[in-house]
């Protein structure tokens, strides 16, 4: 098998490309906490999570099932490796999340998800991967964490005083956690495995494995009052954040390695900002001018060409 080419390597046009993906998954996924604290009440988190995925893995069927079909031997022979991409990053990512909806804010989760699971990626990525975190990845790394928690302070860091974790927040790490795992494994898959075949099959089996917590769930929650709004949520979930944000996002680790794409995940936040501003007539602050500018000296920062050589 050739080898994978270090991030550092690659040439200006590939990292571009892994940006721009990296940046397209986030702000389509910027949203999920929104979706996932709305309807909290109103479907239990299993379902909520087997539903999505369900939807996801149906409507990314056509688009893959005849590569799946020509690469059924692969897949068996990856099966262990696409088993565990498909628990971390299907089965308990956004099931961590939509849990966690039931008792901490969208707030506690955008902030929580979007800082710790990068940091989490560097630290797996540096023992597993044995990429090396340059100052410019640790500075970067630091910016955005800064920026994020101007955003959440309002400006004043006397606020962060009166941040207060849920047991909520337990979860939102474990799933933080589960998607730092996920990306370390997108990132060791095998190169013979096209994309489309790789992602149907982690959503498949993480599909899979949702099922036998969604069905002992409906023995112990009221069933679920359906209406149109939440079946457009679901198909958002489905076709939005999972089957275009997924194929982005593995795209983007593909080209820039787990460690500096995961970065790109402190954007969430300031895109959900963004969205109110636009959607629900918030208005424009200083402070959201700052934070995104730290954000983005951060993401500038972590992806410039290190010096250092890469081993």
């Amino acid at each position: 098998m050739p080898a994978i080419p270090k991030p550092s390597q690659l040439p200006f046009s590939t990292v571009t490309t892994g940006v721009l993906l990296a940046i397209l998954a986030t702000v389509i996924w910027s949203g999920n906490f929104i979706v996932a604290r709305y309807v909290a009440n109103d479907i239990p988190p299993i379902s909520l999570a087997f539903f999505r995925w369900l939807t996801g893995t149906l409507l990314l069927t056509p688009l893959a099932w005849n590569r799946v079909q020509q690469q059924k031997k692969l897949i068996r022979i990856n099966i262990k490796h696409l088993a565990w991409t498909g628990l971390a990053g299907v089965t308990l990512f956004n099931t961590f999340i939509y849990m966690a909806g039931k008792t901490s804010p969208a707030v506690n989760m955008a902030l929580i998800g979007t800082t710790s699971s990068p940091i989490m990626s560097n630290i797996l990525a540096v023992i597993f991967l044995k990429e090396i975190l340059s100052w410019q990845r640790i500075s970067g790394m630091v910016l955005c964490i800064v920026g994020i928690l101007w955003l959440i302070a309002k400006g004043n860091w006397a606020n962060l005083m009166q941040f207060h974790f849920t047991e909520g927040d337990l979860l939102i790490l474990a799933g933080a956690f589960a998607f730092a795992v996920y990306n370390i494994l997108v990132r060791k898959k095998s190169q013979s495995l096209h994309p489309l075949s790789f992602l149907w099959s982690v959503f498949a089996i993480g599909t899979l494995f949702l099922l036998p917590g969604w069905l002992i769930e409906q023995q112990f929650t009221p069933a679920i009052d359906w209406s149109l709004d939440k079946i457009a949520m679901i198909f958002y979930l489905g076709a939005g954040t999972s089957v275009a944000a997924f194929l982005c996002w593995n795209a983007s680790i593909a080209r820039l390695g787990p460690a500096r794409t995961a970065l790109f995940g402190n954007l969430i936040p300031i895109f959900s900002t963004v969205e109110a501003i636009w959607l629900l007539n918030e208005s424009f602050q200083v402070i959201h001018f700052i934070s995104f500018s730290l954000v983005l000296t951060g993401l500038v920062i972590a992806n410039l060409k290190s010096n250092q050589k890469q081993h």
